[in-house]
Formats: structure tokens, sequence, C-alpha cells
């Protein structure tokens, strides 16, 4: 959703082992700011990466990640919610 944002370089990644990108080492060291859905996607993250992502900020934004891809409901709540976060 932020992909053409003149100000922002972004990637998208799940922590499932279903999802079609699973979070990577490479993901996690690309980034400076990782955004994640819900508070246990987080808890997955640092469990995984526990080194890696001592020094980066993890914001969890409290959306139940029970949406589609790009599903309307949810492009509103994040264009909501961009101003608080960039």
């Amino acid at each position: 959703m932020w992909r053409d944002h003149y100000n922002l370089e972004t990637r998208s990644a799940g922590t499932s082992p279903n999802a079609k990108k699973t979070i990577s080492v490479n993901d996690i060291k690309w980034a400076d700011i990782i955004l994640v859905m819900e508070g246990k996607h987080k808890n997955k993250i640092i469990a995984k990466f526990k080194q890696l992502v001592k020094h980066k900020t993890i914001i969890v934004l409290n959306i139940p990640d029970n949406y589609k891809f790009m599903d309307e409901d949810l492009v509103d709540i994040f264009k909501t919610m961009s101003p608080e976060y960039f």
C-alpha cells in the first residue's frame, strides 16, 4: 500500500509459514521499522530473530489479521493510521 510513497521503501512479508512471502533475515536487516498487525506477530518475530530485532522498532498496529490482501476496509484503516507512523 505504501509502495509508491515518495519517501518510503517498503516490503511485505508474513510470519506464517503459509504466507506468500515469509519474513526473512534479510528483511529484518533491511528494515528500519517493522509494522505488524497483531501482538502475536511481534512475538513470533522476536522469537525467531531475537538478536536481529534487538535494536529494531516493531510497531503493533492492533488490527485483527482477518482481512484479505488489499481489502478496501483494511486499506482505509491503514490510510487513517499512516500519519501517526510516518
